[in-house]
Order: structure tokens, then sequence, then C-alpha cells
């Protein structure tokens, strides 16, 4: 029998990959989005994911960002 799973395939760098798969992890089990890991820098997650991904993503490029000081 063929299971077949509506998901969004990420590729990106081995560091973003783990950072991705410690935030799935670090979900209640009732969120947790990953499908399957592929390798080191590919990952197959649920389709319905994608903005919660990209704001993570982008508040810890925040608050991991050098700022010369004045």
């Amino acid at each position: 029998m063929v299971h077949a799973a509506k998901g969004i395939f990420i590729s990106c760098d081995i560091p973003m990959a783990q950072f991705i798969i410690n935030y799935n992890a670090s979900l209640p089990q009732s969120q947790k989005f990953i499908i399957h890991i592929l390798d080191g820098t590919h990952l197959f997650v649920s389709s319905n994911v994608e903005g919660m991904i990209r704001s993570a993503i982008q508040e810890f490029r925040e608050k991991n960002t050098y700022e010369k000081p004045a």
C-alpha cells in the first residue's frame, strides 16, 4: 500500500537543518512537523508549517546578528 503525504521539501546547509530538527524536537508531539529527514541537508516537512519555520529562523538570525558598536 502506498502512503502519500503533502509537504514541503527543504534544502539547506547542515547547521540550518540541525536548527530546524532541534526546533521540531522542542515542540510537543502533537505539533511536530518533520515528516522525514532525507539526509544532512534535506528535510521533508508538513506543508502547513512554512510560516512557523520562517519566523523561527528569522528570530534566530536576529538574536545572532553582530552589530558593530558605535
